[in-house]
């Protein structure tokens, strides 16, 4: 296999944003047919339960489409026909209901599980068939729902409630039980496949598992534009050796072309959809876990943005925050804030604020004007600044003068 075309790092930067939708303008009018597109692309959207801005998965779209109706998205993963359905693809995700077939193998081996429901599986095999039972005669049902409302036939039923959940994940991992959406509590509610997926894919043989690394590791090809077996890798969460294999079938078809990037001691593969923009004008903030950015080395590497969240990281010890959002302006990360949605108080507030040291000038301006848009789509009436990082006077004056 030859090295191929060199790439530099600004080329392979903005076929990157390309793939990933942000050279298209926002719409004026966010609608169904926005959200498809965005979903066909992407092929999923992280769900994550930290909620101190907003749901993490509702922030994708809002980078690529500007403000829109939640309603959206949720009518697009919990009402018939569905367009996306809960399942392991990256970590727990909103999957785009289309590569349900290629996840077959995942559903078919359950060495990939972890212990408590395969535990469970191994101990208690009529404890998965009572529950399953039970969803397909009441779902859709939350799990506290299985275990605190049992059937009026309460024959062989007990168990606690870290064994129901427990036996709900493993019905869920294997594609028995789905999730016909969630509460407004976030919690799952399990059914059945026949009343969760459309006909038109339930219908459809999982694909075998050759084929189904092909199917994903061309969706994650497209979806990124150009990258290295590492990356296509872990997309979707992949085995190294099929990955391989699948490159290489993939490079053999013309689908993928073999590239070398400057600057990168690894191959890498342009997709043969890949776009190369002369320029991209950009603006949108990113969840720490939005596909453009989930894989730290690439992020690094493209856009020379060391990127950690700091979640698990005690106050104390935290460098730049708890939920900090990387900011696109053009073709660069050029800063990171730290914003909590005070509900409460109706404020979205930047605790804290820090610039990269080649943002642009107007960068606190592109900003706060994004701020303003993300406060109003979150329904808060005002944004403030704590005085925290090198970017926070400049960006407190200049939400001030949008006031």
């Amino acid at each position: 296999m030859t090295d191929g075309p060199r790439l530099s790092v600004l080329q392979a930067r903005r076929i990157a944003l390309a793939a990933q939708g942000f050279t298209r303008p926002r719409p004026q009018q966010v609608q169904a047919r926005h959200v498809a597109r965005v979903v066909d692309r992407l092929g999923f959207f992280q769900i994550d339960s930290v909620n101190v801005l907003t749901r993490a998965h509702h922030v994708p779209l809002y980078s690529r489409l500007g403000p829109y109706d939640l309603q959206l998205l949720h009518r697009a993963s919990s009402r018939a026909p569905r367009r996306l359905v809960e399942y392991w693809a990256h970590e727990a995700a909103l999957l785009d209901v289309r590569l349900w077939p290629a996840f077959g193998f995942r559903r078919r081996d359950v060495s990939g599980m972890w212990g408590g429901p395969r535990r469970i599986a191994e101990e208690r095999p009529e404890l998965l068939d009572q529950v399953l039972q039970d969803v397909r005669a009441r779902g859709p049902l939350t799990a506290r729902q299985v275990e605190h409302e049992p059937p009026a036939d309460r024959g062989h039923w007990g168990w606690n409630w870290s064994e129901a959940k427990q036996a709900l994940e493993h019905l869920f991992y294997t594609g028995a039980v789905m999730a016909a959406g969630r509460n407004g509590s976030f919690e799952r509610l399990y059914d059945v496949p026949e009343r969760v997926l459309p006909p038109a894919v339930r219908d459809v043989p999982d694909l075998d598992a050759d084929e189904a690394h092909r199917v994903l590791v061309s969706h994650a090809a497209r979806a990124l534009g150009v990258a290295t077996t590492g990356c296509l890798r872990d997309y979707f969460r992949l085995s190294p050796a099929p990955t391989k294999a699948a490159v290489e079938q993939l490079v053999a078809t013309g689908e993928l072309e073999p590239v070398q990037i400057a600057g990168w001691n690894r191959p890498a593969y342009l997709h043969a959809e890949a776009v190369r923009p002369r320029k991209v004008e950009a603006r949108a903030l990113l969840s720490p876990f939005d596909p453009l950015v989930f894989e730290r080395t690439r992020t690094e590497k493209l856009f020379g943005f060391r990127y950690r969240i700091e979640i698990y990281v005690p106050e104390a010890q935290r460098v730049h925050g708890y939920y900090v959002l990387p900011f696109l302006l053009g073709d660069r990360l050029v800063a990171r804030v730290d914003l909590k949605a005070d509900r409460a108080e109706g404020v979205l507030r930047v605790r804290s604020a820090f610039a990269e040291d080649h943002a642009p000038d107007h960068t606190a301006d592109s900003l706060a004007a994004e701020l303003v848009q993300m406060a109003g789509w979150l329904g808060l009436g005002r944004t403030s600044v704590e005085r925290r990082g090198d970017l926070a006077d400049p960006l407190a004056a200049a939400l001030a003068c949008l006031d």
